[in-house]
């Protein structure tokens, strides 16, 4: 049998604080762009970028974050390699994707180094996402095929 550590519930708890404070971002962020055309001075058509761009990719970081969740909750159940998780992995994956194209037209208007890495760091995130989908995948189809000969 297997024992959950306490890693598994650390994480878990830091995954939830990410969650909650991603959702509050996402609410507050009009309020955000507010502070800072009134601290900063950023004209309307730069603010209005923000959250052309903010916006989407903060709601699609939530989905990835309670696709996350979904997957602690079969970790901490003790028994990750489900069909479910595979799931999971997969519709993470098209999240990373979907951030990155959001980021790369946001950069087609106004490039930056910075961007280029996000964008770069959602690729690469949403291949890892794919291949462990895979493995996933793979996992679940020995699980079963080992289930039924026992």
């Amino acid at each position: 049998m297997y024992k959950n550590s306490w890693v598994h519930y650390l994480t878990k708890i830091l995954v939830d604080i990410i969650f909650f404070g991603g959702i509050l971002i996402c609410l507050a962020l009009p309020y955000i762009v507010n502070i800072l055309e009134k601290y900063y001075g950023y004209n309307s058509l730069r603010l209005f970028a923000f959250d052309i761009v903010l916006t989407p990719a903060g709601l699609l970081a939530i989905y990835f974050i309670w696709q996350l969740k979904m997957i602690f909750k079969t970790l901490i159940g003790g028994n990750p390699f489900v069909p479910e998780n595979v799931t999971c992995l997969r519709k993470m994956s098209v999240t990373c994707f979907l951030i990155a194209i959001v980021f790369f037209v946001r950069g087609v208007f106004y490039f930056t180094f910075e961007l280029a890495a996000i964008v770069l760091v959602f690729v690469v995130g949403g291949l890892f996402c794919l291949t462990l989908k895979d493995i996933f995948k793979q996992s679940v189809s020995f699980k079963e095929e080992n289930d039924l000969t026992v």
